[in-house]
């Protein structure tokens, strides 16, 4: 007890300020080549700070989110894909991690919580959880989260209890609803004088990639990016991989309309960003508030001869923008240490002044968002992935073409990535010279470096808690 009222003194606001407050919007399947149609997202980067090595645990919607609530990987959440016995809202439920969350942390502390959008695979409003029918979690205030919203119309909001159902008109689609009501819960929280944290989770870009009828017509022609990597067969590819045939007409076309749709869905996200920021100058809480931009995983869209997918370790897949702006924060700053999903429940913690729990996994980047600039930070970040990928019903079931890795785990250091297959199959391309990703250099390598690799990768799939983890990747691979 007194080691924690220590660590909560340590990081407690100044006496007599404000407890800041938290936005978090985190958005689904958003690569960053969407951040360059979102230009309420650029200014945020103006204002604020980028991290340009900033990874997901999986490339997988349940798990990435299940490593931001809880701050830890998949191996201790045991949550690998977006369904059981593996995976999924039900397993996350039953196993209990919902009552040790950053909402939890952050509401305990006295904040106002809400939570709006999607949460987390295979939960739906209408069925009952543990014989309770609008189950809402423990950890939050308010409560606003859909079930199967991907089509953005036609789906059943909870709203604190209450199931609504919304139709297909366009007052209806479901961005500019959860962003409504965002609006509405900071007024709300400006009206009692009560700190708050909000996450608002899009369903945008994810497919069917349907953006606002307002937005369906914008940006004519546009067409996928065509990198290097575009339609290209690897050199010495993982068994996964290996055997695609280049892309054809049709499928490059559907990849260009996929990526034009993408283009469209993310406007309502970008305006919905503009709103919350407009709600907050209104109420003079913009200069205390804390916005995060982020998405749960990327995605790869005719890179490796893949049509559009996710799951893979490639860079398309893991890396994600991580954009924050706020009190203390440096304008227009990039930063190129490594970060994770699993640090933002420690971040989120030590802005409310209450102390990290102890299994949290991740570290916190409250320094670093400040401007500090520690001398031994991690040298590498943890991707772990279970699959192929076969449930018939799964909103992110790859469809042919798209790439199906079997279970993997993966570090991605400074300048490599380094992929272990549990078929025995390894990967490694070295990002200094081959930074698309074209060339499996494996098996070039030295027996001392396949070692140190292994070791590392060994140290971090096995870490437990913030100051193993931590310790793990610290460790030069």
């Amino acid at each position: 007890m007194a080691l924690a009222l220590v660590l909560a003194a340590a990081v407690a606001p100044a006496a007599g300020a404000a407890p800041p407050n938290v936005v978090f919007v985190l958005t689904d399947d958003l690569a960053w080549n969407l951040v360059q149609y979102m230009p309420h997202v650029q200014e945020l980067q103006q204002r604020g700070t980028t991290f340009t090595r900033y990874y997901v645990t999986d490339s997988l919607c349940c798990p990435s989110r299940s490593s931001i609530f809880s701050g830890r990987f998949p191996h201790n959440t045991k949550i690998f894909t977006n369904n059981s016995p593996d995976g999924g809202f039900e397993e996350f439920h039953a196993r209990g991690q919902e009552g040790s969350t950053f909402a939890t942390d952050l509401q305990a502390a006295g904040y106002r919580t809400g939570m709006m959008g999607k949460y987390l695979n295979g939960y739906f409003p209408d069925r009952p959880i543990d014989g309770q029918v609008q189950y809402v979690p423990p950890g939050w205030t308010e409560w606003d989260v859909a079930g199967n919203g991907y089509g953005g119309f036609n789906y059943i909001l909870n709203q604190n209890g209450q199931n609504v159902r919304y139709g297909n008109r366009p007052p209806d689609y479901l961005t500019d609803v959860v962003g409504g009501r965002a609006v509405q819960f900071i007024n709300g929280a400006a009206d009692a004088g009560q700190p708050f944290a909000l996450e608002v989770a899009t369903f945008a870009p994810h497919a069917p990639y349907t953006p606002a009828p307002r937005d369906a017509n914008k940006f004519p022609g546009l067409t996928a990016p065509r990198t290097p990597a575009f339609d290209y067969a690897n050199t010495d590819p993982p068994r996964w991989l290996s055997g695609h045939a280049p892309l054809r007409p049709m499928q490059v076309n559907n990849i260009d309309r996929d990526f034009r749709k993408r283009a469209q869905a993310v406007q309502a996200v970008d305006t919905m960003i503009a709103n919350i920021e407009s709600a907050l100058q209104a109420r003079g809480l913009a200069d205390n508030t804390y916005i995060v931009f982020s998405s749960d995983n990327g995605y790869h869209m005719g890179e490796h001869r893949l049509t559009s997918g996710k799951m893979t370790a490639f860079e398309t897949d893991i890396k994600v923008p991580l954009i924050v702006a706020g009190p203390g924060v440096p304008a227009r700053v990039t930063t190129t240490r490594i970060a994770e999903n699993v640090d933002l429940r420690p971040t989120f913690d030590e802005w409310a002044g209450v102390p990290v729990p102890r299994n949290a996994d991740g570290h916190s980047l409250a320094g670093l968002l400040r401007g500090e600039k520690p001398t031994d930070w991690r040298r590498s970040a943890l991707i772990e992935h279970h699959g192929p990928d076969i449930l018939a019903g799964d909103p992110d079931l790859p469809r042919p073409g798209s790439g199906n890795p079997n279970s993997y785990f993966a570090i991605r250091t400074g300048d490599a990535v380094y992929v272990e297959y549990r078929s025995g199959q390894r990967e490694y391309y070295d990002l200094r010279r081959d930074r698309n990703e074209l060339h499996n250099t494996y098996a070039k390598l030295g027996h001392a470096d396949r070692s140190n690799l292994h070791a590392a990768l060994t140290a971090s799939r096995r870490c437990h808690g913030g100051g193993d983890c931590w310790a793990a990747q610290r460790r030069s691979p």
